[in-house]
Parts: C-alpha cells; sequence; structure tokens
C-alpha cells in the first residue's frame, strides 16, 4: 500500500478543485469524486432554470393585468373588431346633403317636373302671368299639356311676384289697348282673362300710373273711326258690357274729340 502511495504522481494545483461534498482535490472535469465517491453535477444551471421560470410567471402575469384593466384591448372583446359607427350622425349628414341641393338638381324629381318649371318660369318672366295662367296654360291641350301633377308642381316652387306681374299686365292693357281702370281690373281677374286673384289685381290698380281721361279719349278716336255718333260712343264708354269709363271721363273724351 505505501508503495503504491509514493509511485502515485501528485496533480497539479492548477488542474484540480475541491470536491463539492468532501473537499477532497479532485482533478478538473471529475464527475464522480474518487474519494466519497459522490457527482460533482452543479447546481448553476438549474438556479439559472429556476430564475428563467419565474421572470416568465411574472411576464404572464403582467400581460393578464393589463388585459383585465383594459377591456378594450382585449381580443375576446366583439367591440374592438369592428369600428362602432354613429347611425344618427350618418343619417343626418346624408339628409342635410339631400336637402341642400337645388331643385333642379335633385334627381328625386321627374324630369317631366323641371321640365313644367321651366315652363312656368318662363311665362312668368316674359308673359307675366297669373299662376293660375300659367298653371291652365302647362295643362293645357291646346297648351303645354304637361301633367296636372307636373304642373302644380311647377306653380308651387316658382320664384314669381304675382302682384308684380297683374301690375305688368296691367300697364300693358292701358298703355297699348287704353283700358278703363274697372275694364283693367275685370279683365285681371276675369277666370277668361288673366286669372288673378282679386287682392293682385287691386294692388295692380291702386300702383298703376295711368290718365284715364286720355284713355277714354284714345277709345272714343278709335270709335269715331268706326263712324260711330258721338252719342254712340259715349253710350259705349260708360257701358258694363263695354269700355266701363267713368261718365266723367266719357264726357271728358267726348269733348276732345276732333
Amino acid at each position: 500500500m505505501e508503495k503504491n502511495i509514493q509511485n502515485q504522481q501528485p496533480i497539479p494545483k492548477s488542474d484540480t478543485k475541491k470536491c463539492k461534498h468532501c473537499k477532497s482535490e479532485i482533478q478538473k472535469g471529475t464527475k464522480v469524486c474518487p474519494t466519497c465517491k459522490r457527482k460533482q453535477g452543479g447546481v448553476l444551471k438549474w438556479i439559472i432554470a429556476v430564475i428563467v421560470l419565474i421572470v416568465l410567471f411574472n411576464a404572464l402575469a403582467g400581460g393578464d393585468d393589463s388585459a383585465k384593466n383594459n377591456p378594450a384591448s382585449s381580443p375576446s372583446d366583439p367591440s374592438t373588431s369592428l369600428p362602432v359607427s354613429d347611425s344618427s350622425s350618418s343619417n343626418n349628414e346624408s339628409s342635410e346633403i339631400s336637402s341642400d341641393k337645388p331643385v333642379e338638381e335633385n334627381e328625386s324629381i321627374p324630369s317631366e317636373y323641371k321640365s313644367a318649371l321651366n315652363k312656368a318660369t318662363s311665362y312668368s318672366k316674359t308673359m307675366h302671368m297669373s299662376k293660375m295662367g300659367i298653371y291652365d296654360q302647362l295643362t293645357s291641350e291646346y297648351g303645354e299639356k304637361f301633367a296636372p301633377e307636373a304642373a302644380q308642381y311647377a306653380v308651387d316652387n316658382i320664384e314669381a311676384d304675382w302682384n308684380a306681374n297683374a301690375l305688368k299686365k296691367a300697364e300693358n292693357y292701358s298703355s297699348t289697348m287704353f283700358m278703363s281702370k274697372l275694364g283693367i281690373y275685370d279683365q285681371l281677374i276675369s277666370e277668361h282673362g288673366e286669372k288673378f286673384t282679386e287682392d293682385e289685381a287691386q294692388y295692380a290698380i291702386d300702383n298703376l300710373e295711368a290718365n284715364w281721361n286720355a284713355n277714354a279719349l284714345e277709345k272714343a278716336k278709335s270709335y269715331l273711326k268706326m263712324d260711330m255718333s258721338p252719342t254712340a260712343i259715349y253710350d259705349q264708354l260708360t257701358s258694363e258690357y263695354g269700355e266701363k269709363f267713368t261718365e266723367d271721363e266719357a264726357q271728358y273724351a267726348i269733348d276732345n274729340l276732333e
């Protein structure tokens, strides 16, 4: 035994380490201590593994807490999958766009209605017709032949000053036909004439600048050319079935005939 010990070569210190159990000097890399016969496996790798597991656990726990605190971000919340639209606001916006369109450009209005409105506007601006007169002209079989619904739409939506139209008509009757005040009024409201309302016709008469004596004289001159007597002319000027001038206006005309 002593001989074997003496012949055994000592292990250099730089190549040795102490047994983790019996503290004997053993060669590095030795897995089993020759003295205590116990394995030399270290615990470092187990410590590292434990640390990694702790870190992963904390990370998972933190993620769950954030999801609970912010339910809007949770994948299981169906409200986050699609944006919620405000249907009331979208309906209001669409109605505003439709209400902001001009009548002529609104696609929901039939083309016949638009045409009737254009015709009505033309009759009002160029011929100064009344509302009822325009309607009858639009629907007449001898006129525009529009459907009643289209004509009604036209007169309901036309931009016209009916008083001004009545005044224009009255001025025309006075300056070109030399009619009397009452004769013009009756012509404006007649169902066989201009078909203005009584208020519109009265507005025209009240605002008409006319010389009724001069009108009566011009009418008398036209009858004189027909070889009528002064008495017959006077009667025609004052007749309710004729010119409807006043007696004073008719007498002025007879007195000034040449």
